[in-house]
C-alpha cells in the first residue's frame, strides 16, 4: 500500500503501526542507530517501502546533528574547472562514492577573492557535515576556514599552505608527483634526448612544485638551465604560450616534459605551428593520462595518475571520518594520507 501522490505523507507512527514496533524503534532504524535486532530492522524497512515513507530531512538533522551533505570546494574559477577534464574525472569519483553513501554533494568554486568570505560563512553556519578541498594554492585561506569551523576536511594534493605543519596529520590524497616526473624525464634521457625542457604548473601549488623537483632529480641537477623552464599555468593556452617561450629561449631543445596533458595539447599546437616534428625533432611527454592523451596527434606519451580513484579515496576518507560505519568492510581505508601510484604510459609522442 503506497501512499497516493497527492495524499498525506506517511508518518513515522504509520510505519511503526505497520511494522508492529514503537515509534522510537522506527526512528533508530531510519536514522541508522544501533541496538535494533536484524529481524526488526527488516520489518521496519519493509513497512517504509510499503508505505513510501520519506524521512523529514529537517527533523532528521535535529536528531542526528547531521545534514547529509558534503561541500566540494575547488579553488579555481568555474570556467577553468569545466574546461579541464582532470576536474571532471575527480568529481566523478567523488560523486559516485558520496551517492553510494546517500550523501549529497554541494559544489563550490572560487571565482574572486570575495568568494572566500561567502564560502567561509557557509561552512561555519553548519550547512554541511564535512568538506573536500582541492586545487589549493599556497596562500589559500580555505584550510584555515575549515579549521576554525571545526569542519572535518580531506584535501586533494599534498598540503603546502601556511600553517599546514601545525595541523596534526592532515588527511589528503595525492599522487607520487616526484616519482612520476622522474619516470618521464628518465624515459626521455633513455631515448637519447639531452636538451629536455619542462612546462610547469603554477608553482604556488604543491603538485607543480613536486613535478618540477622530480624533473630536477632525474636530470641530476638542482639548478637546470633556466631557459628550459616555463610556467604554463595548467591550461591549454598556457602550454601553447610556454612552448613558444621555450623555443625562442632554447631553439636547440629536443624534448619537453609537460606537467599536464592539457598543457601538452597546447605545446603540440605550437610545435606544429613552428614546423617542428614530434617526436623526431622534439619529443613530448605529458602528465595525467586522461582520455584526450590517446587522441592527441601524435598520441601522447604521458604519466598516468588514476584521477577518478583519487576522488573516490578522498570521499571514502571523509565518510570514514564522519561515520566509520559507512566504510566498514573490504573497501575501508585507513585514516591516513594516501599517495597513489604514478606510471609512465608510452605512446608515439616521445
Amino acid at each position: 500500500m503506497v501512499s497516493e501522490p497527492n495524499g498525506p505523507r506517511p508518518t513515522l507512527e504509520a510505519v511503526a503501526a505497520l511494522a508492529g514496533v514503537s515509534r522510537a524503534t522506527v526512528s533508530r532504524v531510519v536514522n541508522g542507530g544501533a541496538g535494533v535486532r536484524a529481524a526488526v530492522q527488516e520489518r521496519v524497512r519493509q513497512a517504509v517501502t510499503e508505505l513510501g515513507y520519506v524521512p523529514n530531512s529537517a527533523a532528521r538533522s535535529l536528531v542526528t546533528r547531521r545534514t547529509g551533505a558534503v561541500a566540494v570546494i575547488i579553488a579555481e574559477p568555474e570556467t577553468r574547472v569545466f574546461s579541464d577534464p582532470f576536474f571532471g574525472r575527480q568529481l566523478r569519483g567523488i560523486s559516485h562514492e558520496l551517492a553510494a553513501a546517500d550523501t549529497q554533494l554541494l559544489l563550490m568554486f572560487v571565482e574572486h577573492r570575495d568568494d572566500y568570505d561567502r564560502i567561509g560563512r557557509y561552512l561555519s553556519a553548519g550547512h554541511v557535515d564535512g568538506a573536500l578541498m582541492f586545487s589549493l594554492h599556497r596562500d589559500d585561506p580555505l584550510p584555515a576556514m575549515a579549521e576554525r569551523a571545526g569542519l572535518p576536511t580531506v584535501y586533494g594534493g599534498r598540503p603546502g599552505w601556511p600553517g599546514a605543519d601545525r595541523v596534526p596529520r592532515p588527511l589528503y590524497v595525492d599522487t607520487d608527483n616526484r616519482g612520476g616526473a622522474r619516470q618521464a624525464v628518465r624515459h626521455l634521457l633513455g631515448r637519447g634526448r639531452r636538451r629536455i625542457a619542462v612546462i610547469t604548473g603554477p608553482l604556488d601549488q604543491t603538485s607543480a612544485v613536486d613535478r618540477l623537483d622530480g624533473y630536477r632529480e632525474a636530470l641530476g641537477t638542482a639548478e637546470p638551465d633556466p631557459r628550459l623552464i616555463a610556467d604554463g599555468g595548467f591550461t591549454a593556452h598556457g602550454g601553447e604560450r610556454a612552448m613558444a617561450e621555450l623555443m625562442d629561449a632554447a631553439p636547440d631543445l629536443d624534448a619537453v616534459f609537460v606537467c599536464s596533458d592539457l598543457m601538452a595539447s597546447g605545446a603540440l599546437r605550437t610545435l606544429r605551428a613552428r614546423g617542428r616534428r614530434v617526436p623526431e625533432e622534439v619529443a613530448v611527454v605529458g602528465y595525467d593520462d586522461l582520455e584526450p592523451a590517446a587522441w592527441a596527434d601524435p598520441p601522447l606519451t604521458t604519466v598516468r595518475q588514476d584521477v577518478e580513484e583519487m576522488g573516490r579515496l578522498m570521499a571514502r576518507l571523509l565518510l570514514r571520518l564522519l561515520d566509520p560505519r559507512k566504510t566498514e568492510g573490504s573497501d575501508a581505508v585507513e585514516l591516513a594520507p594516501v599517495i597513489t601510484e604514478a606510471r609512465l604510459v608510452v605512446r608515439e609522442s616521445g
